[in-house]
């Protein structure tokens, strides 16, 4: 096949119908590349699972054609998957990005430790060469500084995938989205505009982050006591605007939760955060500090059970203890899923005598995604051919299909794609090709790909009915019981009358057992079914539960 009649491959792997793990090839003939590579956060649905990743096994099969790895920005859901994604690619690929972005990657392979990573610093505005690829990296105004659009030039025509983004005209470090780059990029044509669908619900613009500055120093200028403030650990900007804040009252911020310290720590050194050395410290040295000197800057917007705020919440914090009359500011919304352990915190909090601010009291966050204004905006500067909507649960995708829509994009050019879709572009034009395999990958502990779906129904199934532990001696000849079986259950509720239905349930067993040694079995298996199938049979008659049944036969 000669080189005209390649066909250039776009496949989501992770980030549609959902917010979070988003990853993105880009394939031709013998080269391909990925854009992103996040991981999304457990939730009700997936007990005692740690992480989620994107099911990638489509790359590892073609690694020899992997030419690049393009990280947009810092944020986990971009970035996360990454060091699971190279130990399994097992040979060094590049890892592109900004110098903050590769920052924050460092940290992470450091933990994983990978040491030999092949990180490769783009500047925004500058140009990379990956195969038959040519990149440029265009600035992009987001929550976290360094953010990127990617313009992918390719022999069947010009992609741009605009990352996370948001058109701040007020942005904090003075860097935004650079609209000459982007119209330049349209002059030389884009075939296939993917763009950050997350808030294509919301009417209008959204606000500035400099607003949430103001805001802060009012708060800060008012209170009296101690000032705790929680906030995503990667959102350097908010970071910033805290310590502005902070320093304005005459307050010395101190640091708690692990990713806090480390990406302020990174942040600050290479030069995207700054603060004066005297007036940041660790959460250790508070000791002597009046309340009313400090503010902590901690983890746990999203109510994670071991996040610094959670233990402040619960009084199990090593250095911070909360007292009647301190501010706690969440500077955050809660993701999809995790509202309820938000809300939880927040109980907590006000329980102990602390004064909350939240963004429904005050506008002490503001989403660092753009509005469908600003998209109507990004769609009218790039002028698409095709259009296809990323990063977003599926009313967010639709949403942002309907103003491509209004904006002009033929209808028959929209693709509103699953994970795993395929779009294939050709001189004839674009068209869906194969479902390749896609999926989640469960991170539960050391374990990396083990937990199914099979485990998460069983968690399930313990979580909400309990289980029920039988367990008989049999003859081994016979099969006959040969003691008295013992019955043990967890998380069940029996009744009032528990000790008469325990007692009708080994009546049940011996019953089991009976007819089974009348009928000559010895085979543990097929015992193991008949106890299964009776008890769980007498369970769900008495209590209306299908409780996890766990037979367990021994031969004397």
């Amino acid at each position: 096949m000669t080189q005209k009649q390649q066909r250039l491959r776009v496949i989501p792997l992770g980030g549609l119908d959902e917010i979070g793990k988003n990853m993105t090839v880009i394939e031709y003939g013998n080269d391909m590349i990925v854009i992103d590579a996040g991981i999304m956060f457990p939730d009700d649905d997936t007990p005692g699972v740690d992480l989620l990743l994107p099911d990638y096994s489509y790359i590892l099969k073609r690694r020899e054609k992997l030419k690049g790895i393009i990280i947009t920005h810092g944020h986990e859901d971009h970035t996360g998957a990454l060091p699971y994604l190279l130990k399994d690619l097992g040979i060094p690929v590049p890892v592109l990005g900004t110098k903050l972005t590769l920052g924050l990657i460092q940290g992470k392979l450091e933990e994983h430790k990978i040491k030999k990573a092949k990180l490769r610093e783009v500047k925004p505005g500058g140009h990379v060469n990956l195969g038959v690829f040519g990149l440029d990296f265009i600035p992009v105004n987001h929550s976290i500084p360094d953010g990127v659009a990617v313009f992918v030039r390719t022999p069947v025509g010009n992609i741009m995938h605009t990352g996370d983004f948001k058109l701040d005209h007020t942005p904090i470090d003075g860097r935004g989205t650079d609209y000459q780059a982007i119209a330049k990029a349209a002059r030389q044509g884009v075939m296939l505009l993917m763009s950050d669908s997350t808030n294509a619900e919301s009417t209008g613009t959204t606000p500035s982050e400099a607003v949430v500055g103001v805001a802060l120093r009012d708060i800060f200028m008012k209170a009296e006591q101690r000032i705790i403030v929680a906030s995503f650990a990667s959102h350097i900007h908010r970071v910033q605007q805290v310590c502005d804040a902070a320093v304005a009252a005459g307050r010395k911020v101190a640091v708690t939760g692990r990713s806090m310290v480390n990406n302020t720590r990174i942040a600050r050194e290479l030069g995207y955060l700054h603060i004066a050395d005297e007036n940041i410290i660790d959460a250790y040295d508070m000791g002597g500090i009046p309340s009313e000197k400090i503010v902590v800057l901690s983890t746990g917007s999203q109510g994670e059970p071991l996040s610094a705020l959670a233990r402040i919440a619960n009084s199990d914090h090593k250095t911070v203890q909360l007292q009647s009359g301190d501010t706690v500011v969440i500077s955050a919304t809660p993701v999809p899923g995790n509202e309820k352990a938000v809300s939880r915190v927040m109980n907590r909090l006000f329980k102990q005598g602390a004064d909350v601010v939240h963004k429904g009291s005050a506008q002490v966050h503001v989403s660092g995604h753009a509005a469908a204004e600003e998209l109507k905006l990004m769609l009218n500067l790039v002028k698409p051919e095709y259009f296809v909507p990323i990063h977003g649960e599926t009313r967010h995708l639709y949403a942002h299909s309907k103003i491509a829509r209004a904006v002009g994009v033929p209808d028959k050019n929209i693709f509103i794609l699953e994970n795993g879709s395929c779009l294939e572009f050709s001189e004839k034009g674009a068209r869906l090709c194969d479902h390749v395999e896609s999926g989640v990958v469960y991170v539960d502990g050391l374990s990396v790909g083990d937990v199914g779906q099979v485990v998460l129904r069983d968690r399930q199934v313990l979580a909400s009915d309990g289980i029920a532990l039988v367990i008989v001696a049999i003859d081994a000849q016979t099969g006959a019981i040969a003691k008295d079986a013992e019955l043990v259950t967890r998380g069940l509720v029996l009744g009032s009358d528990s000790d008469a239905m325990l007692s009708d349930a080994r009546d049940r067993i011996t019953k089991v057992m009976a007819r089974t040694s009348k009928e000559g079995v010895t085979d543990h298996n097929v015992i193991k079914k008949a106890l299964r199938d009776s008890l769980g049979q007498f369970i769900w008659e008495r209590t209306r539960r299908r409780p996890m049944i766990i037979p367990v036969v021994m031969e004397v």
